[in-house]
């Protein structure tokens, strides 16, 4: 049974100041639950339908509640058995560069396409992300779920990016439309690649620091590619074995 105040008391983790202020985060789902569970993340509680209770045995307080208890802390249109309300976590170290493909992710305010980025970057092996300041917190909720539970697998920095790429010595590829074509880029081994703001591209103030312009070809007629689809191609090709 959820209390008046536990249900508001969650609800209100739905908002950033919160999350802030109490540095948690929601989790939803039955997978991603379940990758919790079995991470380095601490989780405070876990609040589950019966029937994902009985099939499960959570070192953690569990509260069984009701569908419609879970409908009303859930921000899922459909909510999936299970959520949970978990610490958050700072990277213990400062990102290290060198031998490595980092992401510098630009102004990304869309939270789908952030945990998309995240998601893509677990896939080709890519353990840090280097986000600006703006660009959306990591702990939305819509973010988290986006993820599909690499942000398990990725280290996330939020850093003043100027400072950032003015510090590094290696090179720095950028997403641009008036670039060089990606595809006469050799594999990469070290590097960062920056991507840009969905609507407005990498910063102006950014620009001097990118030593590898480099654009996907263009075939058709569409103005442009979604911020993480672009991340996903361009990636593609640079961790190319």
């Amino acid at each position: 049974m959820l209390s008046k105040n536990e249900l508001k008391y969650i609800q209100s983790l739905c908002q950033k100041k919160q999350r802030q202020e109490e540095r948690l985060f929601i989790a939803e789902g039955t997978k991603l639950v379940d990758e919790l569970l079995n991470s380095h993340y601490t989780i405070r509680k876990v609040y589950a339908l019966a029937e994902w209770v009985q099939k499960n045995v959570a070192p953690v307080d569990v509260v069984t509640i009701t569908a419609i208890e879970l409908a009303k802390i859930s921000s899922l249109q459909t909510p999936n058995q299970v959520l949970a309300v978990v610490e958050q976590q700072t990277p213990a170290r400062e990102p290290a560069t060198h031998e490595q493909l980092t992401l510098v992710l630009d102004g990304i305010q869309d939270p789908g396409n952030f945990g998309t980025i995240i998601r893509i970057a677990d896939w080709f092996g890519i353990k840090q992300v280097i986000a600006s300041e703006d660009t959306v917190e990591l702990y939305n909720p819509k973010v988290i779920q986006s993820t599909m539970g690499s942000f398990l697998r990725v280290d996330v920095w939020y850093k003043p990016l100027h400072e950032f790429l003015a510090s590094t010595k290696i090179p720095v590829y950028g997403a641009l439309l008036n670039g060089k074509n990606m595809h006469g880029e050799p594999p990469v081994t070290e590097g960062l690649l920056v991507i840009g703001n969905e609507s407005k591209g990498i910063s102006k103030e950014l620009l001097p620091f990118i030593s590898h312009p480099i654009t996907i070809p263009r075939l058709g007629g569409a103005e442009s590619l979604n911020a993480a689809v672009a991340a996903g191609i361009i990636v593609s090709h640079l961790k190319k074995a």
